[in-house]
């Protein structure tokens, strides 16, 4: 369940965006100034953080600010009764990930904040190393070793796993990987995918004619077991 913390000043504002939050299946943490919301910050772990930028004794830009001074990259949303260009720019530049103005409606805060949150756990994802069988994938890199040995793989076959590793356990269709990965405007069939996904099997599986990790669901496309 992802966390977020909701500093607001304004208790109809921080109680109403909670109760809409928690319906959502989010945990909702609620602080109603900038001092308090700094002391959640530094002793808890947040998915996102919802930020009035006009609070009494420490600003939500301040709060930003400060928390980005020490290396906090936790997504930050503004929240402001205000709508002019320049407060929307100076919010961007100390720090937020995205900028709402009051009024608003609830759907279309959690359509910002959905959005957010998927970014942050893709660039997350982008960044790990992770392991697929004998193989240790650095995509950040593009780089692939089997006991720190580097193994030969295309900018496609990189695509194709990590669009595969990001959809894990989940069936991906064809067609969700040649317009993912190909795109929609270049000229392919499913037996692209087919030749990729053998040419992967080849190097991750320890018998590619019986594989483990990239299975085909008949009819439809693969699927990467993660284990």
């Amino acid at each position: 369940m992802k966390r977020i913390l909701i500093v607001e000043d304004e208790p109809a504002m921080r109680l109403g965006l909670k109760d809409n939050l928690e319906f959502e299946g989010y945990e909702i943490e609620l602080a109603e100034d900038g001092e308090q919301g700094l002391l959640k910050i530094s002793n808890n772990n947040f998915d996102l953080i919802i930020l009035d930028v006009m609070m009494p004794k420490i600003s939500g830009l301040d709060v930003c600010k400060k928390i980005r001074a020490e290396g906090n990259e936790t997504p930050v949303i503004f929240l402001t009764a205000k709508g002019e260009e320049l407060d929307k720019v100076l919010g961007l530049e100390f720090g937020a990930d995205d900028y709402i103005t009051k009024p608003f409606s609830v759907r279309e805060l959690l359509s910002r904040i959905k959005a957010i949150l998927r970014r942050n756990n893709m660039q997350k994802q982008l960044s790990e190393t992770i392991k697929i069988g004998r193989l240790t994938f650095d995509f950040t890199s593009y780089s692939v070793f089997e006991n720190q040995k580097p193994i030969n793989m295309s900018y496609k076959e990189f695509e194709v796993i990590h669009h595969l590793w990001i959809n894990k356990n989940n069936t991906v269709s064809r067609e969700q990987l040649l317009e993912k990965i190909w795109g929609k405007d270049v000229f392919t069939t499913a037996r692209t995918v087919d030749n990729f996904i053998l040419k992967l099997r080849n190097k991750i599986e320890t018998d590619p004619n019986n594989p483990k990790l990239i299975i085909t669901i008949h009819g439809i496309g693969y699927k990467l077991i993660s284990v």
